[in-house]
């Protein structure tokens, strides 16, 4: 059993109305045309996720959404978790590491720092642009594809994992 995880950022988000709190904040129009580039990239390119984990916030929630919708019947389990709004490096490794082992390929859908901090610390080795592009930034709708070394999902560890790729919306709606 070969694992994979997919590190998605939620897409571009408003900023507009002041009253809103920072979890409630919702996808801008831009957002929504990148999520749905995103959701039909994964599906046509990345392993089906066996679980989908997602922060609770507005935005991972509307990324989340389209993907849903190409995924198709029966949809993989998706379980929306608070602790995953604004993670951490280490919650979101000790998150990935708690994994069953039933879970092949996962899906986690979140918020930077975090997400681009883990897959930057994850991926040590792999296709040197791709390599230097996630190291570099991690901008919102982008997706790293990871390839764990052999072993539990507790053995997870900085350095382990092979990047298979780093999609940012732009590279999609350039093909």
């Amino acid at each position: 059993m070969r694992k994979t995880i997919l590190l998605l950022r939620h897409a571009k988000s408003a900023w507009d109305s002041p009253r809103l709190t920072d979890h409630d904040r919702p996808l801008n129009r831009r957002g929504e045309q990148a999520a749905q580039t995103m959701a039909d990239h994964v599906a046509s390119h990345a392993p089906r996720p066996d679980l989908i984990l997602c922060s609770t916030a507005m935005r991972t929630r509307q990324t989340l959404a389209p993907l849903v919708g190409v995924l198709g019947s029966p949809t993989p389990p998706i379980s929306l978790e608070k602790g995953l709004y604004l993670a951490s490096e280490e919650e979101l490794l000790e998150r990935l590491q708690a994994l069953s082992e039933e879970v092949c390929t996962v899906l986690l859908i979140g918020h930077n720092d975090g997400i681009g901090q883990i897959a930057a610390a994850l991926a040590a080795r792999g296709p040197e642009e791709a390599l230097a592009r996630l190291r570099d930034k991690y901008p919102t709708g982008s997706l790293a594809v990871l390839r764990p070394a052999p072993g539990p999902w507790s053995d997870l560890a900085p350095g382990v994992c092979k990047l298979l790729a780093f999609v940012r919306p732009r590279d999609v709606d350039s093909r």
